[in-house]
């Protein structure tokens, strides 16, 4: 009797195991999702249900390749009204409170910019774009507030608009993939894209550990445990960027002076459990890193982040007081 309830235990054991991850190359990144302590087939039918949906969301929210947005950029440009899927519809609405909260930093609408300085591309080439041109549209002003749904049929009252949700996309993501593991039955996960991170559970006995990039190198510069919920977000300039005359040029627009962001390497921003924590993850990060060295504590204050790190281009690393209780780095060095 005694050898067969260890069998039995083995065997038990055996079919569970204890980490199962999967990844892809979504959202123009790589997605990773990892769930912990559950059977093979259920984690992978879990993450396969994931994936899925992801896969759907990016050919419906793609900026340059035909899908929803790019219809709806042509309507809005022409002055016409169009139907759009209800899901997108609730997208635009949510990103246009967060851009209302950033008072305009975080601006999905100005995708004509993006555009024009080539990061509308799966590759990114030196350009100069015409500063007549540049001018032009940011006296435009194309924001998201132009952007009129009324059951489900949008219009702008802007034909500058065009919508370039890629600033957005991948925290709405988060939010999702954690509402499809949690009616899957999963209860421990860490789902990763690109970057963009959100912890559901824990990873055994331990929160899910996590690291935070160096902008200039292949480490990490800290690491950070998250609790259930909790999502992580990062803007940099190493990822979409290239160099023209020596100068870095990266794919974070400043709406206000239509050029790219500089003096900031990286912002990371840390959101408590929630059910937009995923989307507050990926927006917020944008109009910090915009607001630079001198306004990016007020920036945070304004979006509700009291958790942020923001590494300036001569590699300080400046964090406030919140996040400095939880984070901790591999040197002291630089750290203010």
């Amino acid at each position: 009797m005694r050898l067969s309830l260890l069998v039995l235990v083995f065997l038990l054991c055996g079919c569970m195991d204890k980490e199962y991850s999967q990844q892809h190359y979504v959202f123009g990144t790589l997605v990773e999702v990892s769930v912990y302590g559950e059977k093979k087939a259920k984690a992978e039918d879990a993450i396969n249900a994931v994936m899925k949906k992801f896969g759907q969301m990016h050919l419906e929210l793609h900026a340059w390749k035909p899908s929803e947005i790019t219809e709806l950029n042509k309507a809005f440009a022409a002055g016409k009204s169009v139907r759009i899927d209800p899901e997108v519809a609730a997208i635009i609405k949510d990103a246009t409170l967060l851009s209302d909260q950033s008072k305009g930093l975080f601006n999905p609408a100005i995708g004509e910019l993006i555009g024009l300085w080539g990061f509308q591309n799966d590759e990114f080439k030196p350009v100069r774009p015409d500063p007549e041109k540049i001018m032009k549209l940011v006296a435009e002003h194309p924001q998201m507030d132009d952007i009129v749904i009324k059951d489900d049929v949008a219009y702008s009252k802007n034909p500058a608009v065009r919508l370039d949700l890629g600033g957005f996309a991948k925290g709405y993501a988060l939010d999702v993939a954690a509402a499809i593991l949690k009616e899957k039955g999963v209860e421990n996960a860490l789902i990763n894209i690109g970057g963009n991170i959100m912890a559901l559970g824990t990873h055994g006995d331990r929160p899910w550990h996590v690291g935070i990039k160096a902008p200039r190198g292949s480490g990490a510069i800290a690491e950070i445990d998250l609790h259930d919920g909790e999502a992580i977000g990062t803007s940099g300039d190493y990822q979409r960027y290239f160099f023209l005359d020596g100068k870095r040029y990266c794919h974070i627009i400043d709406p206000r002076t239509g050029y790219p962001a500089q003096g900031v390497e990286a912002v990371t921003v840390l959101i408590p459990g929630g059910p937009h924590a995923g989307a507050l993850s990926d927006a917020a990060s944008k109009p910090i890193f915009i607001s630079g060295l001198n306004g990016w504590r007020k920036a945070a204050g304004e979006m509700g982040v009291d958790s942020a790190l923001l590494i300036d281009d001569k590699g300080n690393i400046h964090v406030t007081q919140a996040l400095s209780k939880r984070i901790r780095f591999e040197k002291a060095d630089g750290v203010e």
